[in-house]
């Protein structure tokens, strides 16, 4: 009988894992490099061309003739003779060179073939010369997520609608991190831009016929060499008849050819075009690799793992399908480990050496259908896995004040400091100092002393003693609450307890920090795989072939549509069958199994996966769902069916291994291998290591002990212990319920707690983001969420919109000394005398007491209200006089009062104003939502208390406060002594021109600085006022730009400077109780917050203006309000050019994608684009502006609050200054208009240029 394999490959960037079976039942197992290659060491010279080698191969037969032989670190190559596989002695057609003969020297072999036909190879047994026995193969590869790293795709063109060429360049115009001044974005994939004039509306009619030229546009693409081509054009999700078109015309002449609507049908024109580019960009490269692996093995079969968990024929494969498709194999794997040991609820933990992996699986697995790729957004099905850059390589620090461990990874190269390759301390360096690794286990030589030596360059660095084994096991702790914090994402804030799942390990480091993990998350049993070192490679021979098919529906979801939702189901079934029938699976071998519908509330943007049964169980079951997500439910409010899913797969045989819980009679402890010394307990302990190869069904072993295979380590904790199942996995279950150190020192906890401060803030965001209805927060992020202590003094902010930052510690400051917080109270305000930024941003203040009653802190969020009453539509009039006209005014009062909601009286505020809300509906909603996310902070914070007391919380909130004190002190001095002064002057639109300028005077002494805004403008008598919270707001958030590094911000770092602000000047108005003679606000917020953080930066003299507005643009009518703020250029500064289309400074909220805007609201978006050459000149160029047009379908009234349509934008040492903004409004009739403040009629067209970045330099 002939034999024949199984073979599954999981090839990662550094290692490629095979797992295989033959038709006999035979295992294998192999580990090579992805490179292709396998390694050795020549130990002693026989000949010249004649060697004894030490190496791993466990080859049975000689099959290495004319492998290519290299030695590493050197040019010398040959081919291989032969192999003694008894002796372990090899070949060459030619003699080594003299120098390394008698040398002891590591060599690679490799025939330049994939990796996973050598994984073939190796394990069939197969010389280059013979042919393959039959194989079925199935590879999950990283191939195309190292493409896309590594920027190696092909070239690629992008086909867009005429106005979006820097669709992708633009993005979602948020830059990634707030705090840079350098904004660094990756490069577009595509080579080749090409628009095309074509108009589709958001219904799927023609606007505009596509107008093409074929042979002109075949011949443009062929001169520049292009080998792919990627087509996404504005509504093709409604109608793709113009793609179609596109693309039948360009598969003449090139055979890779891209529509964004056969990749994913989903409205976001953005995300879609991301989509499509990026398939175009790895589709040669993908294509080639099969085609590499196919041709060596003829007439076999050749699956491709994909990210959501599922095979597909390699000649039906996207390549967009495969970027996560190793971490996806783990969790197949670890989903069928479980069901083995009949755990049908359990937590996924693969860490490796840059990362960790987690996913939740709850008898199904969890699917996301998109996924972040980079900054980029794309459409794939994938298993819902969420990753935290914490691994064996992440790097260990410390600043003097506390410990940090990651983001920062010491990847391969260098590698861990014991790798001997110069590289850092890491966290696989902390094990191995801990004796919780062995390095007689490593693969490759191990240096246990460079380890060490990097441990004691941070020892000497500490300005006070700290002992060695604190220091390594304090990293330790923060790196497993990390990674433990990344597991209650995908749990406890998703309304999952994790004390109801088990924790399947693996990964290389997987299990030496499982316990670890499992004790800070209360989960009480671990499983350990047999093969967890290799577990993705596992999952990919266990995985199904499967199909997914969607289409996007946006329909009210009634029980009329009833009928026509089953009709879209058929149709995708019909679908999903046929992709399956592809794929080579027989109709009777077919199953569907799921139709899935996603629901949210009309106007939400995320949307909640529920199974298709009937209407009234499907409402049922998404009520259930929304209210244990989110803590409430929504009345009154249409529910939308966003789209539908149908999953169809090969049917699944049933195992006879899967059954009830094993019950093992007779347990054996088995003898150890050898003994290590390891830090166990506060003390150093000979401990025991056991190899997991030499361990039979029944094995126990009590922790502490090391347990051993040949790719992986895990740790058996005290107060844990390990038994061995038939099938071959470990069950590590708690003995004792025990607690993490509480006592570590001060360095450590200062990490942890700053962390967790961080997570409480964080997660607060997430759940007001899913929650809330309004685009503003949804999609345009338009929030902040914060921590503050007890003194109401801000001790954690989510990164999320600058102006707010700062402004809520002063917020909840001003609140209490009108109003009084007890428990069970939440005070809702926007005046800007108690704190506020300008009337639409809302702000609700929850006070939270411990169980025992004591007041340990606040929570706080601001969300934008896109629509809160005032003169105009969208609340932010042009022209306004006093703060009555901007809205309605809510002075602080009790939103909820000994935890009821007083949602009346909220309503009669919002609804009796002289000007009030036209959307009082969508406030209720998202202060809903507020009140959801105060909720979640609240019982975190409380949860904080319980577990660490009430003191140890209080004191490092007071700790984090006093480093962040001293940290920006010593910057500031390092900055160096002296004063430091800017004027800059506002854009008025004062008929008698008076000048407003806004100036700063920063003096530098010994151990103090005083930032002094004396000489700022008096009151404004428009709307160009700010207050105190937003000049806190600016300072700080320059404050922490100077200090550039990972700081939460909170008040501390004020404290380190004395801030003087006039009275009555524009920056600090007096506020009177009568609101109608209050002074406007709303251009002080959006506007003068962006002026004066470049007058601030300008005074520094660190970096060029930027375009110093927000470019704020409403426009709406009785109907509807609709807000947003529009990217520009950023400065430039000393090493590095200016950003273009990106927001700046006090702002970074989103853009709404243009499917989107046109199908929510009445216009056409017909230009949005670089507007080049607007950044000042320099020797390093300021970032350029943008063009944004629309065409309005409806009569609405426009306003627009801008700066920089006057004054320039300044660039400094002698760089040009950035050109200004402008718009003008084009009647239907030609005619034109220059206003801030107009009502358009159908058919008239709006173009605003954004003003570009001051240039740095002389150029």
């Amino acid at each position: 009988m002939i034999k024949s394999f199984q073979i599954s490959i999981d090839t990662g960037g550094t290692f490629t894992d095979c797992i295989a079976t033959d038709n006999f039942g035979t295992e294998y197992r192999c580990k090579i490099l992805s490179n292709s290659s396998i390694r050795g060491e020549v130990i002693e010279n026989i000949s010249a061309n004649k060697f004894k080698v030490k190496q791993s191969w466990l080859l049975k037969r000689d099959i290495l003739k004319d492998y290519l032989f290299l030695i590493l670190g050197h040019d010398f190559q040959a081919h291989v003779l032969n192999f003694d596989i008894q002796e372990s002695t090899l070949e060459i057609d030619k003699p080594i060179p003299e120098s390394l003969q008698n040398q002891v020297f590591s060599f690679a072999l490799t025939a330049n073939e994939e990796a996973p036909v050598l994984g073939a190879r190796l394990i069939t047994e197969t010389a280059l010369d013979e042919q393959f026995p039959p194989i079925e193969m199935r590879i999950g590869s990283t191939k195309g997520t190292n493409a896309l790293l590594e920027m190696k795709g092909a070239k690629t063109a992008f086909i867009v609608t005429k106005g979006f060429k820097d669709l992708l360049v633009i993005g979602n115009q948020a830059r990634p991190d707030i705090f840079a001044l350098n904004i660094i974005r990756p490069e577009p994939l595509y080579d080749v831009v090409i628009e095309i004039e074509e108009q589709i509306d958001s219904l799927g009619n023609i606007v505009q016929s596509l107008v093409l030229e074929e042979n002109s546009l075949v011949e443009s693409l062929k001169n520049q060499g292009v080998e792919s081509i990627a087509i996404c054009l504005k509504n093709a999700y409604r109608n793709n008849i113009h793609e179609k078109q596109l693309q039948t015309v360009l598969k003449k002449n090139f055979q890779f050819v891209n529509i964004s609507t056969e990749l994913s049908p989903q409205i976001k024109f953005v995300n879609r075009a991301e989509t499509t580019v990026v398939n175009a960009y790895l589709a040669p490269i993908i294509s080639n690799y099969l085609q590499n692996i196919t041709d060596k093995l003829p007439n076999q079969s050749l699956k491709v793992m994909t990210s959501a968990g599922s095979l597909v024929k390699s000649n039906a494969f996207y390549p967009k399908d495969s970027l996560f498709s190793g971490p996806a194999g783990g969790v197949v794997g670890a989903s069928v480990i479980a069901q083995e040991a009949n755990k049908q609820h359990f937590i996924a933990f693969d860490m490796g050496g840059t990362s960790t992996d987690v996913a939740r699986f709850d008898g199904n697995f969890e699917y996301q259908f998109s996924q972040q790729i980079g900054n980029a957004q794309i459409f794939s099905p994938s298993l819902a896995i969420e990753t935290v850059a914490a691994g064996g390589g992440s790097i260990c620090t410390y600043d003097g004040y506390k410990l940090s461990v990651g983001p920062e990874s010491a990847g391969s190269n260098p590698g861990p400091a014991c790798y001997g390759a110069g590289g850092p301390l890491t966290i696989t360096d902390v094990n191995l100092l801990l004796g919780r690794l062995d390095a007689t286990q490593f693969s490759i030589p191990v240096f246990v002393e460079k380890a060490e030596a990097r441990l004691q360059e941070i020892l000497q660095n500490a300005n006070f003693q700290i002992d060695r084994e604190e220091v390594l096991e304090g990293f330790r702790a923060i790196a497993n609450e990390k990674m433990a914090e990344t597991v209650r994402k995908i749990s406890i804030t998703k309304g999952y307890d994790t004390q109801d799942y088990a924790l399947v390990a693996f990964g290389g480091a997987g299990g030496l920090h499982a316990c670890g993990i499992a004790n800070l998350l209360k989960i009480n049993t671990i499983l350990l795989p047999k093969d967890a070192g290799i577990l993705s490679a596992f999952g990919i021979s266990k995985a199904k072939v499967e199909r997914f098919s969607e289409a996007s529906v946006l329909q009210n979801f009634d029980k009329s549509f009833t009928n026509k939702l089953e009709k879209h189901f058929l149709d995708l079934e019909i679908e999903v069958k046929e992709k399956l029938q592809n794929d080579g699976i027989y109709d009777d071998k077919i199953e569907i199994k799921s139709r899935l519908l996603y629901l949210r509330f009309k106007g939400q943007d995320s949307s909640i996966e529920i199974e298709w049964v009937d209407f009234e169980r499907v409402i049922d079951n998404f009520k259930e769902k929304y209210t244990s997500i989110f803590g409430h439910w929504v009345e009154n409010r249409l529910i939308e069916v966003e789209s539908i899913r149908v999953i169809g797969s090969e049917k699944t045989e049933v195992s006879n291994n899967i059954n009830a819980e094993t019950t093992i009679l007779d347990y054996y402890t088995p003898k150890p291998s050898h003994f290590i010394n390891a830090w166990v307990g506060g003390k150093y302990d000979s401990v025991p290591v056991y190899i997991r190869e030499n361990l039979t069904f029944g094995a126990k072993i009590t922790g502490f002990a090391l347990l051993l295979d040949r790719f992986s380590t895990a740790v058996i904790e005290n107060n844990w212990e390990f038994t061995l199942d038939e099938f071959g996995t470990g069950h590590i279950t708690k003995t004792q319920v025990i607690s993490e150190n509480p006592f570590m020192n001060e360095v450590t906890q200062l990490e942890l707690f700053t962390n967790r401060f961080m997570a409480i803030a964080e997660n607060m965001g997430v759940l007001l983001q899913r929650t809330s209805l309004s685009v503003n927060v949804k999609e345009r992020l338009d929030f902040s969420c914060a921590l503050l202590d007890a003194d109401a003094e801000l001790i954690a902010n989510a990164p999320h919109i600058p102006v707010h930052l700062g402004s809520l510690g002063v917020c909840v400051r001003s609140v209490l000394k009108y109003l009084p917080i007890e428990k069970g109270d939440v005070v809702i305000t926007n005046h800007p005398k108690y704190g506020g930024s300008h009337l639409p941003d809302v702000t609700l203040i929850s006070s939270v007491f411990s169980h025992e009653n004591q007041l340990i802190g606040y929570v706080v969020n601001r969300c934008h209200h896109s629509e809160i009453g005032g003169i105009r539509p969208a609340s932010m009039p042009p022209y306004s006089q006093n703060l009555a006209e901007e809205g309605v005014v809510i002075p602080p009062m009790y939103l909820v009062k000994n935890g009821e909601i007083r949602w009346e009286e909220i309503r009669n505020v919002l609804t009796i104003a002289k000007y009030p809300t036209r959307s009082v509906g969508e406030n209720l909603a998202d202060l809903n939502a507020a009140l959801a996310a105060n909720r979640n902070g609240e019982i975190a914070l409380q949860n904080l208390v319980k577990n660490y007391g009430l003191s140890n919380v209080h004191f490092y909130m007071n700790r984090l406060k006093t480093y962040s004190t001293q940290k920006m002190k010593e910057r500031l001095q390092n900055f160096g002594i002296g004063t430091y002064e800017a004027e800059e002057y506002l854009d008025v639109s004062s008929e008698n021109k008076e000048i407003y300028p806004l100036k700063v005077k920063v003096q530098i002494a010994q151990n103090e600085c005083k930032i002094d805004f004396s000489g700022s403008a008096k009151t404004h008598s428009g709307n160009l006022n700010a207050n105190i919270a937003i000049v806190n707001s600016v300072v700080v958030y320059v404050l922490r730009l100077l200090l550039n590094e990972k700081i939460p911000l909170n008040d501390g770092i004020l404290k380190a400077v004395n801030i003087i602000i006039p009275e009555k000047s524009i920056l600090n108005p007096d506020f009177p109780d009568n609101v109608e003679k209050c002074p406007a606000v709303v251009g002080g917020n959006v506007e003068v917050s962006q002026r004066l953080t470049d007058t601030l930066l300008k005074a520094f003299g660190i970096v060029a203006c930027s375009q110093g507005t927000m470019n704020n643009f409403l426009f709406g009518n009785s109907k509807f309000g609709y807000y947003e703020t529009i990217c520009g250029g950023s400065g430039a500064g000393e090493g590095f050019a200016g950003t273009s289309g990106v927001h700046t400074h006090m702002t970074n909220t989103r853009i709404t994608d243009a499917e989107v805007m046109e199908l929510r609201y009445p216009v056409y978006l017909n230009r949005f684009e670089i507007r080049e050459n607007s950044g000042g000149n320099g020797a390093f160029k300021g970032g350029n502006g943008i063009i944004r047009e629309v065409t309005f379908l409806e009569e609405v009234d426009v306003s627009l609050l801008r700066q920089h349509q006057e004054q320039q934008p300044y660039g400094i040492n002698g760089g040009e200054n950035g050109r200004v903004g402008k718009h003008i409004l084009t009647k239907l009739d030609g005619t034109t208009l220059i206003s801030n403040e107009f009502a358009a009629q159908k058919g008239d067209k709006l173009t605003i240029w954004t003003p570009g970045g001051g240039g740095f330099g002389k150029a």
